[in-house]
């Protein structure tokens, strides 16, 4: 659990460290859209490049973001495995009882997993390299156009930049959790499926305890400080948008206008194959 890196704040300077909280969240936010979209590895294949790009110019190290996924990849196998078992077709590669598997599953399970990683690790990025505070900024500016709605902009931001914060501290108290209880002589390892998840609720109850704890210190910081909401409170550094967000955002227009033009150039050869 110590290894879990989603939610953390990666120190370091880069080009995108210094881009615009906006602008990272309106980049996450198409990227991760884009993904839901595409149906051919070609498609995939250039997010997957866009990606490592990204990466590369963000100064995170590949070993740090592969420590963050590898606490979820065991669910992340579960759901390809499923999604292989379930979808039908009729090219039939296994066959077992009432088990089978086909060529239409391993490929739609193939794209899952790689949609899921490069949504994993495309919005782990926005957190790598963007402040509690940037992204609480930058979400309330983004939605403030909301407030003439009546809508609480700047308290639904504040949750959204807790709730993140939040991920790292509970995976470390996790792990502290299980170590004290294997010292006291509990190993999670042994037994069927109901016995370990018995032995989960010593972990589960102190974890909630310990987050109620968290969070009740966490409100009396705040009321010392005077935090009201966000009626009237000034800004110490206003966002501004710079020459590097604007080229970010032109960036961000051709990665799409490049899939939609990649995405119908593959469409009429299918069409001029038929």
């Amino acid at each position: 659990m110590k290894d879990i890196t989603i939610g953390k704040y990666y120190s370091v300077d880069s080009l995108i460290h210094r881009l615009d909280p906006r602008v990272k969240l309106v980049v996450t936010l198409i990227y991760v859209i884009s993904l839901l979209f595409m149906r051919n590895a070609y498609m995939y294949l250039v997010a997957a490049v866009v990606l490592m790009i990204y990466i590369k110019l963000s100064n995170v190290p590949i070993i740090y973001i592969v420590k963050g996924t590898k606490g979820i990849i065991v669910f992340l196998l579960f759901t390809v495995i499923l999604q292989i078992l379930t979808v039908k077709g009729a090219d039939v590669l296994f066959k077992w009882k009432f088990i089978s598997i086909t060529r239409t599953g391993v490929y739609s399970g193939v794209f899952l997993f790689v949609r899921l990683i490069l949504i994993i690790v495309g919005s782990s990025m926005m957190t790598y390299t963007t402040t509690p505070n940037e992204l609480t900024d930058g979400l309330e500016k983004l939605l403030s156009w909301m407030k003439k709605l009546g809508v609480p902009v700047h308290e639904i931001a504040m949750i959204m930049s807790i709730a993140l914060r939040f991920i790292p501290l509970l995976s470390s108290e996790l792990d502290r959790i299980m170590k004290a209880q294997t010292a006291r002589g509990i190993d999670f390892s042994e037994g069927n499926i109901f016995e370990r998840l018995k032995k989960l609720l010593p972990i589960i109850i102190p974890l909630f305890v310990s987050a109620i704890r968290r969070s009740n210190e966490l409100a009396l910081a705040m009321d010392a400080r005077c935090y009201h909401g966000g009626e009237g409170r000034t800004k110490m550094k206003p966002l501004q948008y710079s020459r590097r967000d604007y080229i970010a955002y032109i960036i961000l227009l051709l990665y799409l206008v490049f899939l939609i033009l990649l995405k119908k150039m593959l469409h009429l050869s299918v069409l001029s194959g038929v």
